[in-house]
């Protein structure tokens, strides 16, 4: 089945499952889409920091600590999360505050909020706690019967289950979805282009965008007019506007634009670019024939961590003698095949896997030592390596959709370890447009 234009610019050419996709709708209630997070943590009643389980509905996670730093009178630094959470969505995760008692949590009152004291603690909690999610996703507005949709459902769960799970894509959220630049942003970036790079955020108009919009950036594009472009530029494009303030101030500066964006936005440009040519090597790697699921001589590994999860900066290549003692650790899911998220000093797979790795870093002309980028150290990337297989066991259940007469329902659960995207999944069953899933 084709696959939508949008993902093919970000390095996705292909699905694993060759069923008749679903179609259908995400989130036409809040509620069709929850999330909770899964943590290894352990609560004691010690502790400078306290912490809470936060079940909120419709609300995004950075929007949410803001408003409660401000109902709580302190700083939001003092507020930390293990990961951010969808808006429209119903979600359950962790926070810890610093600083605050149980007390004053009970008289918070927040819309669509529950707070849940679980106990203190001497650590905050922080990225590195959350080690997945779990999911119940339903997707409406399926234009089929609802046996029709059962099968197709039952054909494409039992070819995820036979693959070990699906490819470990980057979904169109590391992209941006309406506008996917990062990665063209992050890819003049790496070839010492600032001025390009600038440029293509600022002002390269997307077809999914307001007409508004596009004008604005058509506008900027063809004449570099940079003041007359903040009249015509929205107040909610705050970091197009930051950077030609900026720009204004300081002509030619381009690599100066970047710094006055959020760090955390500006370190994903290159990250992005890293992320498409990753996309492209795992889809050329099926293409090939080569399995997600059992090791091939040249290809290398990494190991599970104390928390189960595949550890990158654990290694091994492997060589033709221990091709079958590697897939008898890989069955067991203690190890995991990995591809390159390639930087300045990447670990490249050997034999026909690190032929396909050469094949697409000539094909994208990538100069590897241009991650090591000097103007801003912050941005640079050594590179590191990134399991193929996301491993998951979906299950399902289907009915007629009450919200839409006539159509079908199908409610999909499944559990996700971290940095993983549940588009990943979903897209092997929907087959619809980045645009629709979002």
């Amino acid at each position: 089945m084709e696959v939508p234009n949008i993902e093919k610019q970000i390095g996705i050419s292909l699905y694993s499952t060759d069923t008749e996709g679903l179609g259908g709708q995400l989130r036409q209630e809040v509620e069709d889409f929850i999330v909770k997070e899964i943590t290894n943590r352990e609560e004691g009643t010690e502790g400078k920091h306290l912490v809470l389980e936060v079940t909120k509905r419709d609300w995004d996670t950075h929007h949410f600590t803001r408003t409660l730093a401000k109902i709580l009178k302190i700083s939001q630094k003092r507020i930390t999360v293990a990961g951010t959470k969808d808006k429209r969505a119903l979600t359950t995760q962790k926070i810890s505050i610093f600083g605050v008692d149980a007390e004053a949590i009970e008289k918070v009152r927040l819309k669509d909020v529950e707070m849940k004291v679980l106990g203190r603690s001497k650590k905050s909690v922080e990225l590195g706690d959350l080690t997945g999610n779990e999911f119940r996703i339903t997707v409406r507005n399926i234009d089929l019967p609802v046996e029709e949709t059962r099968t197709i459902l039952g054909k494409a769960t039992e070819e995820i289950l036979a693959a070990g799970g699906v490819p470990n894509f980057f979904g169109i959220q590391r992209f941006g979805s309406v506008r996917p630049v990062t990665h063209l942003v992050g890819k003049a970036i790496v070839e010492g282009d600032f001025e390009k790079a600038a440029m293509t955020y600022i002002a390269e108009p997307f077809p999914d965008e307001p007409e508004e919009t596009k004008a604005a950036r058509q506008y900027v594009k063809e004449t570099r007019d940079f003041r007359t472009g903040l009249d015509k530029y929205p107040l909610r494009m705050g970091h197009e506007r930051a950077m030609m303030n900026h720009l204004i101030a300081n002509p030619d500066d381009f690599a100066g634009s970047f710094l006055v964006l959020p760090k955390n936005l500006y370190r994903m440009f290159a990250h992005a670019y890293q992320s498409c040519i990753y996309n492209t090597i795992l889809c050329r790697r099926i293409e090939k024939g080569l399995p997600l699921n059992l090791a091939v001589e040249g290809d290398i590994v990494c190991f599970k961590n104390e928390a189960g999860l595949p550890d990158s900066s654990r290694t091994e290549s492997v060589t033709a003698e221990k091709v079958n003692a590697m897939n008898r650790l890989l069955k067991r899911g203690r190890a995991f095949i990995t591809a390159p998220l390639p930087g300045h000093a990447t670990e490249f797979a050997s034999g026909v896997p690190g032929e396909i790795e050469q094949e697409v870093l000539k094909e994208f002309e990538v100069p590897l030592e241009g991650f090591n980028i000097k103007e801003i150290p912050e941005m640079s990337s050594k590179g590191t390596r990134r399991e193929v297989l996301l491993n998951v066991e979906p299950g399902f259940e289907v009915s007629e959709d009450e919200l839409n007469p006539g159509k079908s329902k199908a409610v999909l659960e499944f559990m996700l370890p971290k940095g993983s995207y549940a588009t990943t999944v979903l897209r092997e069953y929907m087959k619809a447009d980045p645009l629709q899933m979002s």
